[in-house]
């Protein structure tokens, strides 16, 4: 008989079918939607002026990078040289929205479209404090805009796309989430900006930054580098301050801002102690304190004092002096303002008539019997003699005195104070000779652990508090 057969070959095993490949989300929609109304600026400018753009080059603090590099060399300063930046347009007429710094020195300025398109632009309003200009182009065809978001709803973590127009490179897209909010990076009274890990460089200056929503929430304006390239921090301007600014550059040309006439610093616990402040719930580091009050303002006619520590502003909550010059800013002028404040220890509130900010300010002009020493402090203090006002620059008005020596290990140097300062106060009372200065030093220094100063240097006044449980061993 023949062998039996093989058996037949099992069928081969069945394959379950593979799921698709993931794919990661992305920007191509919403890049589609936007790229028509971002727009690449080229600005000429004087050789000088651009030479000036660059000086900030590789210092490791956030400058503005739009400060654009300019396409001639910088030695050549006398000829003209073009810079580039970034903008967007807001409306069908061809407004267009864009960074102060990158048209502020031109003597020209031109708009490259997402075609190709070139079209002359005219400033129609600079605002340097915000860093924030407008400019209008004029076409036979109705223009692609975008709308500005509400940044105020904006949160750490959120995609983000910026566009612009990097060393020259239009249409160059980013993207990352937003880092932070509120930040302050010392550029100005009113920083609030947002920061940003999309990469940004010189030239995205002026650019909108998008929401997946395709509004704008911010205006890309500086990065924090030490090699004038990107690290991942960029800050934008919020669009809630954009609308407001925007819409005044519009109207008026300029921007009219709410004025109080203080110059307000943080306050620290030390400070809180020293002048008896409120320290429960969290509030000792809380508020703008007043430290001074120029004459004939809406705070002196309100009563306000140097050593109040405004805590709010039409019932919005004031943290900072930032806080303060943001809020007081946004009040019309004419408009009268409520602030609660803390005089003494205790809650009070004044009621300010806001005035037009003044482009710029005047000092008004008075004056003042031997050095005397006060060893718990550790300060000598001379009378404000003429020639020292001449050489510390201090206006004839201001009364004080002169801080002749600073005694080592005190608590005056401790607290930063030195030789040249001006104490125009202790605590909240002003003084004014030697004698009175003296009476008030002894007076707040009689048994407490703390005291508080009004020190002018160069031409600013603030509190300093002084830690009097370190008070040197050595008697004057």
């Amino acid at each position: 008989m023949p062998p039996p057969p093989f058996p037949p070959p099992p069928p081969p095993a069945r394959s379950s079918p593979r799921p698709p490949p993931r794919c990661l989300p992305d920007f191509v929609d919403l890049v589609d939607h936007v790229k028509p109304a971002v727009v690449s600026i080229t600005v000429k400018m004087r050789g000088d002026a651009a030479a000036e753009m660059g000086a900030d080059e590789g210092q490791g603090i956030p400058t503005p990078f739009g400060m654009m590099r300019p396409d001639g060399r910088q030695h050549a300063r006398a000829r003209a040289v073009e810079a580039r930046g970034s903008g967007f347009i807001i409306d069908a007429d061809g407004t267009i929205v864009t960074n102060n710094h990158v048209v502020e020195n031109a003597t020209s300025v031109s708009v490259t479209l997402d075609d190709g398109t070139e079209l002359p632009a005219t400033v129609i309003g600079r605002d340097p404090r915000t860093d924030i200009a407008v400019l209008r182009v004029k076409s036979s065809a109705k223009l692609p805009y975008i709308e500005l978001g509400n940044s105020a709803q904006v949160r750490p973590g959120q995609w983000v796309v910026a566009m612009g127009n990097p060393f020259g490179l239009g249409g160059t897209v980013t993207a990352g989430i937003v880092s932070a909010r509120g930040r302050d990076i010392g550029s100005g009274p009113y920083d609030d900006f947002i920061q940003i890990d999309a990469p940004i460089n010189r030239g995205n200056s002026g650019g909108p930054l998008f929401t997946q929503d395709g509004h704008v929430i911010g205006i890309n304006t500086a990065i924090l580098s030490p090699s004038g390239g990107s690290i991942g921090i960029g800050f934008a301007i919020p669009a809630d301050m954009v609308r407001t600014v925007v819409a005044q550059l519009q109207k008026d040309g300029h921007v009219t801002r709410g004025y109080l006439g203080v110059e307000s610093q943080p306050v620290n616990a030390a400070l809180a102690t020293a002048l008896h402040l409120p320290t429960g719930n969290g509030d000792a580091g809380n508020g703008a304190l007043v430290a001074t009050v120029e004459a004939d303002s809406p705070a002196a006619k309100a009563g306000m004092q140097p050593g109040d520590v405004i805590r709010a502003v039409n019932g919005k909550p004031v943290t900072t002096p930032r806080d303060l010059a943001i809020d007081v800013a946004a009040v019309r002028p004419g408009e009268q303002a409520k602030f609660d404040i803390v005089r003494d220890g205790k809650s009070d509130n004044l009621t300010a008539t806001v005035v037009a900010l003044p482009t710029t300010r005047t000092a008004s002009n008075e004056e003042e019997s031997s050095t005397t020493r006060h060893a718990r402090v550790g300060l000598s203090l001379a009378p404000l003699s003429p020639e020292l006002r001449d050489r510390l620059d201090v206006p004839a008005a201001t009364r004080g005195v002169v801080v002749a020596e600073v005694q080592n290990g005190s608590p005056a140097e401790l607290a930063g104070i030195r030789q040249g300062d001006v104490i125009v106060g202790v605590g909240n009372h002003p003084v004014g000779d030697v004698a009175e200065t003296t009476a008030a030093i002894r007076k707040a220094a009689g048994g407490a652990s703390s005291m508080a100063l009004r020190v002018l240097r160069d031409g600013h006044a603030g509190f300093v508090a002084l830690d009097l449980t370190k008070s040197p061993d050595a008697k004057g």
